[in-house]
């Protein structure tokens, strides 16, 4: 993500970004197999930015790329010594939870136990650093049943144990100084070394060249029937470094006022997403909107809510008044929210009805919604003129 460090000095404002990159292998072992499709004894992956980059488990017994750039920027050798790796952690795995069972007296063997292992690097670059990734921090840690276990303490080079059982782990690996040398120089500079050329492949791949995002806004209903939630989304972006933000009257509504967000996560493709949102109340009068600010590309969107989204009117409101039943019935089945150029395109040629020819759907068992979120769009673009 970007962070924005900003400094005044003698009235000139300055910004420095700086981009942060992280990769993460994670291993999860199971004490039996489950019956669930997708599920396997042991898994493992790695993971740049929150994305699959490999994955190995122990039915495939491979392991494999998941990005495409991966395939072919390393060569065969790469991935047999991966495969040999991971198949080593498969064992080591296997007896260790047996241990682990056996010390925490978990010896029934029709219940599921768990053991993951998490580690990894997170580093950023600054363009006066010539954009090298410098390390930030690194994690190596252990869990068991869901449950924290034992991590590495990077900057004391020593294992917390926060679960008891695993104290005769912690003081047989602090005896051993190479042990935990290795750790640090692992997770400070080798993990860092890999993922500065993770993320230099990625760069070099056609398909991951910048993309702006796409922004949606809309609105949805409140378990308070007197308030209504606004949504702001962007999508479909890369890198992922973006600014989203909603205002409400032309001032930011931040924590403070109520506002929530999902933080970046990936999309499927590659990409990435964001979504901001707010609970207001149904009479509040202000002019809502969302800003999106892409760096990358340059790109700056900006959407507002509807124009009078205090008039959210409810079933009662609108029986005497006329719309296109085609705008109506397609809004409400297709179960997703339209901008307003959306309903104009799609509301152009209808005909004229009442909405009370409208108070049962389909079969005839579905009934209005009244005080839906739909009903501001059909106020402002669904009525003949």
């Amino acid at each position: 993500m970007y962070s924005i460090l900003t400094f005044l000095i003698v009235g000139t404002l300055w910004t420095v970004n700086c981009e942060q990159h992280s990769l993460t292998y994670i291993y999860t072992a199971f004490s039996k197999p489950i019956d669930l499709p997708g599920i396997h004894v042991f898994t493992a992956m790695g993971l740049l930015d929150g994305r699959m980059i490999d994955y190995y488990d122990s039915s495939l017994k491979k392991k494999i790329p998941m990005q495409p750039w991966m395939k072919e920027k390393l060569d065969k050798d790469y991935w047999d010594k991966g495969t040999q790796s991971r198949q080593s952690k498969e064992q080591w795995f296997k007896v260790n939870l047996g241990i682990l069972r056996d010390r925490m007296r978990h010896s029934n063997d029709t219940d599921l136990h768990i053991l993951q292992w998490r580690h990894g690097c997170t580093a950023e670059n600054r363009a006066g650093d010539d954009w090298r990734l410098k390390f930030i921090s690194g994690k190596d840690e252990y869990s068991y049943d869901g449950d924290d276990f034992l991590s590495f303490d990077d900057v004391n080079k020593r294992w917390i144990a926060p679960n008891p059982f695993a104290l005769p782990t912690k003081r047989k690996w602090d005896e051993v100084k190479m042990l935990n040398d290795y750790t640090q120089g692992y997770l400070e500079r080798e993990c860092v070394n890999w993922l500065s050329k993770f993320v230099g492949y990625e760069g070099e791949d056609i398909s991951f060249k910048n993309k702006p995002p796409q922004l949606h806004v809309y609105a949805k209903k409140s378990k308070n029937p007197t308030s209504i939630i606004l949504h702001c989304l962007a999508t479909d972006f890369f890198p992922k470094e973006v600014t989203l933000t909603i205002r409400r009257d032309g001032k930011v509504v931040d924590r403070l006022d109520g506002m929530s967000t999902t933080g970046v996560r990936p999309n499927g493709d590659g990409t990435y997403q964001i979504m901001n949102r707010v609970e207001i109340v149904r009479s509040d009068s202000a002019k809502y909107s969302c800003e999106v600010i892409h760096p990358a590309t340059n790109t700056r969107k900006y959407q507002v809510w509807g124009e009078m989204l205090v008039f959210i009117l409810t079933l009662n409101n609108l029986l005497n008044l006329h719309m296109s039943r085609e705008c109506f019935m397609s809004m409400y089945k297709k179960q997703r929210h339209f901008t307003s150029l959306d309903v104009k395109m799609e509301t152009r040629n209808f005909s004229q009805t009442t909405l009370s020819h409208l108070t049962t759907l389909d079969s005839g068992s579905t009934t209005l919604d009244s005080g839906s979120e739909l009903f501001v769009l059909v106020f402002f673009f669904c009525w003949d003129s």
